[in-house]
């Protein structure tokens, strides 16, 4: 993978001297906004600076580093993570940080590269969170053989395509990583050790209260079978015994074949399955097409890989978009 740089042009100036006030005002503006960006990603003294790979780690890094702590996320709100990667500014951002918080799982498949154009003089703690958790082996597009597939899938981020990534869609994952972040932020500040205990304690009641919910309000249905837009919940399905469908693979971008969506179709109608899941940060279409050729409903199951604009500004987070995953899965198995 090679991590490309940036290209910053600069305006011409204009000859005119009504154009030239108009410029200078413009390129002002730009330049206070330009500071405004830089200040929110730099460094914050007396705080330990924190990058992390994609939203959850950012608000679990938040949740656990309090005022402690500056993190700054590197994917932006409405960006779905399998198709981003990083610039060279980004690497700048981290190289000045103490820790770097990324999933693995072959999540983030570019993330060997990166750590490697750090250098061998980086002083950055790097954390692969999802470090403990027992991953789900395998992917069912690779028993098909379907190679052309699976180089497009390689391409839009996974490096791994034989583990599942999705690993903190689970309240029980998400414990497992919550505490991984928790022991590099003593390791980055061990005079604060206290203070991030007792946030990650909270944070671990939180989640363990969801985990009990999930538990608790998934248990007593008799259907089991959920059919989503893409492979992201396995782990979700491990852990609350569910039966995931996937009308696409571990990456969203990959393409089902026809004789796939008709089985899904078939089965959906033979099993009377009233919904077929979708997410917001991807295209709805193949959901919505599948919907109609099975004649269901569709609802929302967000794969809580990111939030987009609208959910930032009303203050959503974690916990409230697992609250309404719980409350469309029970909906689907009624």
């Amino acid at each position: 993978m090679r991590i490309l740089g940036t290209v910053n042009g600069r305006p011409r100036l204009l000859h005119k001297s009504k154009l030239v006030i108009i410029a200078i005002l413009l390129l002002v503006g730009a330049s206070l906004s330009a500071c405004g960006k830089n200040n929110e990603a730099g460094l914050a003294e007396g705080k330990v600076n924190v990058v992390t790979s994609f939203y959850p780690l950012y608000y679990f890094a938040q949740e656990i580093g309090g005022d402690k702590a500056h993190v700054v996320n590197l994917i932006a709100a409405g960006v779905e993570p399998h198709e981003w990667t990083p610039k060279s500014r980004d690497l700048t951002s981290v190289s000045k940080a103490q820790l770097f918080l990324y999933n693995g799982a072959g999540l983030e498949g570019w993330v060997d590269d990166f750590l490697h154009g750090l250098g061998s003089d980086s002083k950055v703690i790097t954390v692969e969170a999802s470090k403990g958790i027992s991953l789900i082996q395998g992917n069912p597009e690779h028993e098909e053989g379907h190679e052309d597939e699976h180089d497009a899938e390689e391409e839009h981020g996974h490096s791994d395509l034989g583990v599942d990534p999705h690993t903190w869609v689970s309240p029980r994952s998400a414990l497992v990583m919550a505490a991984n972040i928790r022991d590099a932020f003593v390791q980055a500040d061990p005079a604060n050790e206290a203070e991030y205990e007792l946030r990650y304690a909270d944070l671990e009641q939180r989640i363990k209260q969801l985990d009990d919910k999930y538990t608790r309000e998934l248990s007593g249905y008799k259907r089991r079978d959920i059919v989503v837009s893409h492979q992201a919940f396995g782990y979700l399905a491990r852990d609350y015994d569910l039966n995931q469908i996937a009308i696409m693979g571990l990456s969203p971008e990959a393409e089902p074949r026809s004789q796939d969506l008709l089985a899904i179709a078939r089965y959906v109608k033979e099993h009377e399955i009233p919904y077929i899941f979708f997410e917001e940060l991807v295209s709805e279409q193949l959901a919505n097409t599948l919907a109609s050729e099975a004649k269901v409903d569709t609802l929302v199951l967000n794969p809580l890989e990111g939030l987009t604009p609208e959910q930032q500004k009303a203050g959503e987070n974690y916990f409230t978009l697992s609250e309404r995953n719980l409350q469309n899965l029970q909906k689907a198995l009624q």
